[in-house]
């Protein structure tokens, strides 16, 4: 399919032809139709496969043909809620794009920077507002923003919301809505507690639900290294004088180890920057722009600082901490091999982090790649294999035998 088959406006084709898309993903092709017809959604999806788009066009194409029927001053008919600063700068970035041969004005709010120039541009009348939990409530109580003529409620990444502790606070800020509105959810996973939100907001919903095998890119390269805790960082010198090459993305686990691996990477000659929770929104915001400008060739993330940001050209991902969570692992290597260009995915394992690689293989349903020939490796793990649900002859005896006793006492 073409985007040019979608019944979108004109002036947004133009917008998305610019871009260089051409085909929609399988989420946009099976979302953007639904929208466009006032359904409710629920969208399940991993990072990288679209979801922004496919949420930004169709509510741009509503707005649009509403807007022609419409004057007088600005007010806000679409809220988009998502958890990060980062998030909300990139969706922002989004809607703008695809909106420019528009008279659509979009505007984001988020914590860690001055009110002031958020009130200021609000104050002007804005049709497209995205925010995160925390400031859209702080301006909505001093009286900044007026929810009453929402129509369009967008919940983006939200188990990444439920991570964070603001489901309480999205839950707030959707009584402050009409109750007559299109609702979509977006998100990665559907635990319980999405689960449950959805339910309690979402009346009706269609749900289209995109597989992680399927948002695994097939020519994305998988490397796994089982290796000493403390050889990590002699690997990924190693790796990184001899064998990986181009714009790179490591993942560590803590802000600390961030910071660490940071200070080494620089000491030791390479360009690199790094983004977690404890840095000012003005640094984070410099680290991706150095990145993305090859200013630095090495970014250095927590997931929760990276989650959702649209970084294109990354040529390698470094797992230097392995995930608890396996859907995580889909999230990082994800940021490479996007756009159909290959991209590999290199995955430290230490003794430690053993059974979070099996519940990886288990979520792709299948072995990832194992690298023996390299300076620091350990003996790859055996998994158990499954025990029949049997009693060992052993067992059986003693049964028997205490069987037999119980029969004596019984007669």
């Amino acid at each position: 399919m073409q985007f040019t088959e979608l019944p979108l406006h004109k002036s947004i084709l133009k917008a998305v032809a610019e871009e260089r898309f051409h085909r929609p993903t399988l989420v946009q092709e099976k979302t953007i139709p639904l929208v466009l017809n006032r359904k409710n959604v629920i969208v399940s999806a991993q990072t990288g496969t679209g979801k922004t788009a496919a949420f930004a066009l169709p509510i741009i194409d509503l707005l649009l043909n509403k807007q022609d029927a419409e004057k007088g001053a600005k007010t806000i008919k679409a809220l988009v809620v998502t958890p990060t600063r980062e998030l909300a700068i990139q969706i922002l970035e989004n809607f703008k794009s695809y909106s420019k041969y528009s008279n659509l004005r979009t505007t984001a709010v988020f914590g860690g920077v001055s009110l002031e120039p958020q009130k200021e541009f609000l104050a002007k009348g804005v049709d497209i507002l995205v925010a995160t939990p925390g400031r859209l409530i702080d301006l909505q109580l001093q009286g900044n923003i007026d929810l009453s003529d929402v129509e369009i409620f967008v919940l983006d990444e939200a188990d990444l919301m439920l991570d964070m502790g603001f489901i309480n606070d999205v839950k707030k800020i959707e009584k402050l809505i009409p109750k007559q509105k299109q609702t979509l959810l977006f998100s990665a996973t559907i635990p319980e507690t999405i689960d449950a939100l959805a339910k309690s907001v979402i009346k009706n919903a269609v749900r289209v639900e995109i597989n992680p095998e399927e948002t695994t890119a097939k020519n994305i390269g998988q490397l796994l290294y089982y290796l000493p805790k403390k050889n990590k960082t002699d690997l990924c010198l190693h790796l990184l004088r001899n064998t990986i090459n181009g714009k790179i993305i490591i993942f560590r686990r803590t802000k600390f180890g961030v910071d660490k691996l940071e200070q080494t990477l620089l000491k030791n000659g390479y360009k690199a920057t790094s983004i977690h929770g404890d840095k000012s929104q003005g640094i984070r915001n410099k680290a991706i722009e150095d990145f993305k400008s090859k200013k630095a060739t090495i970014l250095i993330a927590t997931d929760v600082a990276a989650r959702g940001i649209d970084i294109t050209n990354v040529d390698a991902i470094i797992n230097f901490d392995i995930p608890n969570i396996p859907e995580t692992y889909i999230h990082r290597i994800g940021r490479t091999g996007r756009a159909g260009k290959s991209g590999i995915a290199f995955s430290f394992c230490s003794p430690d982090e053993n059974t979070y690689i099996k519940s990886i293989e288990v979520l792709l349903e299948k072995s990832i790649k194992v690298i023996d020939d390299h300076p620091y490796p350990v003996q790859k793990p055996k998994h158990k294999k499954k025990q029949p649900n049997t009693i060992s002859k052993h067992k059986k005896g003693r049964k028997s035998e205490a069987s037999k006793k119980k029969k004596k006492r019984w007669y």
